[in-house]
């Protein structure tokens, strides 16, 4: 038997070599800080954990359905099922996804000879390939980037010892540096505390740009993570932001981040290993810090990685629409010590959890111990200063900062990448770019989510090039043309396929305007009937009534489908039955004939009444396909009370009618023929948003009273959505 040798690259760095012998898999692994591989050994978990930070998979999984998938492939089936229930389906160009599964092996092969594995993480992409096959890889893009000794196509030996990277080895010079730990120093802020800091290098250069990571959740948990970037010349900073881990003073979320950020910057640019010239990277929180940092107008900042990052707290979380959102309490418990616990998310009772009054007690209640920044958050019921310290996008005081901007229609915090897109509109061309794919907040990983299949082409392989290219450009200033790219690529569900625009939302995208109308009959204020269909239709028809009514029961809450210990909120879902209730209005658009795309953000504008001084409203927009399945795709939200300001609540009068703007989620989504344009209506989501109350205190109050909530539509009072529709003016 030959020996068969797989290659594993990371962001086009040969991090480990994997051979089939007779008697097993051996592995020679590449030791980053001592810039050299092992020597080859029994492939065992340690080398599973040792490529997981890289892969987020566990790499013995596919060479234990290997041969499985190799007959597959040979024999080109449409789709396979392996003994160990990984789903694959045959692409177009031939290549395998694998389906139901985050992070997904892809096969790759050619006439039947299974020869690379493709293994996306959120904005990274890790390659498996049989030695020899890179140029038939995505590997080939780092050429672009470093030119043609951009990756490894002769490596060391398996068998052999070590040989050093950073130097003449296997006949080429390859850009690969060792990893130097500089050490752990305390960066002082202007207010006295010290943020825990480690600095990685890379060795042998003086003066190098840096990239900066701020986490709330380790940084000592994964570095390497980040290590392409000091093996290709940058310096990497990562840091504990305040009250987490070993850095000093107390944990208030997104509170101290613009002033924090801005002084590690400045203490970053006066070290004698940088050049003055910092970017930053990191997903969610990491990525919200990034736009705090450039709030401050700090000069050092010059380039941004900005994935799913975090907005303001009232529209996005935890205040979004002025509700308070339940569905973040699993990260909160996460939060909740010094340290990150991502056990406590799972909670066996979050249903009782979620119940209890007043919000403030629920960490004692929950977790047996006070969580002073918990209950800070229900403590200031409006937008004060509190609120303002947190928002990155109130506080924006800088300059443009380039920025390439990564999210997707499910994200959920992606309406903190809406705050981001709606800043740099206005920014000089090339400045920033953005990448919207149809992902879920864990970004660029899975094929279907929640019932949905995206598409077979749904997922990227370049973002770590893109990533890299950016930096190159905007910190070392090389000409590579990163600039002069389509400032915006998505995604278009329905049509499956990626889109270019100069800007966002696209110049094609037309508002067309679709009424609400037709429902046979309202809710009859909980008589027990059923609040009917009602009719979306682009004419304003007020046929039957001109207004519906339900009634919304705090006690008894529709709901929106999520786990809530997967924390992931703004996922698609069927609620075909949950539209059933009493409490939710529908209002559907007759069957398509011909296709019909929404690009962009929608906005719901509604004319209500009700009898309590305040409650909230829920709409969604779904997609109702031939079987009768609504899948929801966008939402908002929009407490009734705060439809003028979030500042200075304005409370309902029984018997009068009051406008409502609510803006939702983006999407890029196609319609196809034969599937209907849904928009429903309700007052409250359990797991995203705590009940209201219908009395004044709203989300926070042990008293609950039922409304009586009426949708008006008719030609003074014209319920609505405005839906922006590609090439529009052409249907």
């Amino acid at each position: 038997m030959s020996h068969i040798t797989w290659n594993f690259y990371c962001s086009g760095i040969l991090y480990g070599k994997i051979t089939e012998r007779e008697d097993g898999l051996y592995v020679s692994m590449l030791d980053s800080r001592a810039g050299k591989y092992g020597k080859a050994v029994l492939y065992t978990e340690e080398a599973d954990s040792f490529f997981r930070p890289f892969s987020r998979r566990t790499l013995s999984d596919f060479f234990q359905m290997k041969e499985e998938c190799e007959a597959a492939v040979k024999a080109s089936v449409e789709e396979f099922t392996t003994v160990s229930g990984a789903v694959y389906k045959k692409r177009k160009d031939n290549s395998y996804i694998q389906r139901k599964k985050k992070y997904p092996f892809d096969l790759f092969h050619e006439n039947g000879e299974l020869y690379a594995v493709y293994m996306t993480v959120r904005d990274s992409m890790a390659v498996l390939v049989k030695e020899g096959w890179e140029e038939k890889t995505v590997l080939k893009e780092w050429k672009n980037v470093f030119g043609e000794k951009a990756f490894l196509q002769k490596a060391v030996n398996g068998e052999a010892d070590c040989l050093d990277i950073c130097k003449e080895g296997m006949g080429q010079t390859v850009p690969y540096y060792r990893v130097v730990f500089r050490g752990t120093f305390r960066v002082e802020t202007r207010d006295g505390e010290f943020l825990s800091t480690d600095v990685y290098l890379p060795d042998g250069l003086e003066k190098v740009p840096v990239v900066l990571i701020r986490t709330p959740y380790n940084k000592s948990d994964q570095p390497e993570w980040y290590f392409p970037f000091v093996q290709r010349g940058y310096g990497v900073v990562i840091q504990d932001v305040r009250g987490r881990e070993e850095s000093t003073g107390e944990w208030r979320s997104h509170y101290y981040e613009v002033e924090d950020g801005d002084d590690t910057l400045n203490w970053i640019a006066a070290q004698e290993w940088s050049d003055g010239n910092v970017g930053m990277t990191g997903g969610s929180y990491l990525g919200m810090v990034q736009w705090a940092a450039a709030a401050s107008g700090n000069p050092h900042l010059k380039a941004m990685l900005s994935d799913v990052a975090a907005g303001s707290a009232f529209v996005d979380f935890p205040r979004r629409g002025g509700c308070m959102c339940s569905g973040t309490l699993a990260w909160d418990f996460m939060m909740s010590k010094k340290h990150m616990d991502e056990k406590l998310m799972d909670q066996p009772n979050w249903d009782e959890i979620l119940d209890y009054r007043p919000l403030q007690t629920i960490p004692e209640r929950a977790l047996g111990y006070p969580v002073p920044f918990i209950s800070e958050l229900f403590d200031h019921e409006h937008l004060d200063d509190f609120w303002y310290r947190t928002s990155w996008k109130d506080r924006y005081a800088g300059g443009p900062v380039p920025a390439l901007i990564l999210s997707g229609w499910f994200d959920d915090n992606g309406m903190g990448t809406t705050e981001a897109l709606d800043l740099v509109k206005d920014w000089p061309e090339g400045s920033w770019k953005t990448v919207l794919g149809a992902w879920k907040h864990s970004g660029n990983a899975d094929y279907d989510i929640h019932g949905l299949y995206v598409g077979e082409d749904a997922l990227r392989y370049d973002l770590d090039v893109l990533s890299m290219k950016w930096l190159e450009h905007f910190l070392k200033g090389v000409d590579n043309g990163i600039e002069k790219t389509a400032s915006v690529e998505y995604y278009s569900l329905g049509e499956m396929k990626w889109k270019e625009a100069g800007e966002w939302p696209p110049k094609s995208v037309q508002r067309e305007i679709w009424y609400f109308d037709g429902a046979e009959d309202d809710c009859g204020a909980g008589n027990g009937e059923s609040c009917g269909e009602g009719t979306l239709t682009v004419a304003l028809l007020s046929n039957g009534k001109q207004k519906d009514t339900y009634l919304y029961d705090p006690a008894n809450p529709a709901h929106h489908i999520i786990d809530m210990a997967e924390n992931e909120i703004e996922v698609p879902e069927d609620y075909t039955e949950e539209e059933k209730r009493k409490d939710i209005l529908s209002y559907t658009s007759s069957v398509l004939t011909e296709p019909l795309t929404v690009t962009g953000d929608m906005t719901v504008k509604l004319y209500i009444s009700c009898d309590q001084p305040d409650t909230d409203f829920m709409v969604r927009l779904t997609d109702v396909d031939k079987t009768g399945r609504s899948m929801k795709l966008a939402d908002g939200i929009l407490g009734a009370k705060y439809r003028n300001s979030f500042e200075k609540p304005e409370y309902l009068k029984p018997g009068e009618v009051y406008e409502l703007n609510i803006r939702t989620t983006k999407l890029s989504h196609c319609f196809l023929p034969g599937h209907k344009i849904r928009v429903t209506v309700t007052s409250s989501a359990k797991n995203f948003i705590f009940p209201n109350s219908n009395t004044e205190k709203g989300f926070n109050s042990e008293e609950i009273r039922t409304a009586n909530v009426t949708v008006h539509r008719n030609r003074r009072y014209a319920s609505c959505i405005y839906l922006p529709v590609e090439n529009g003016e052409l249907r």
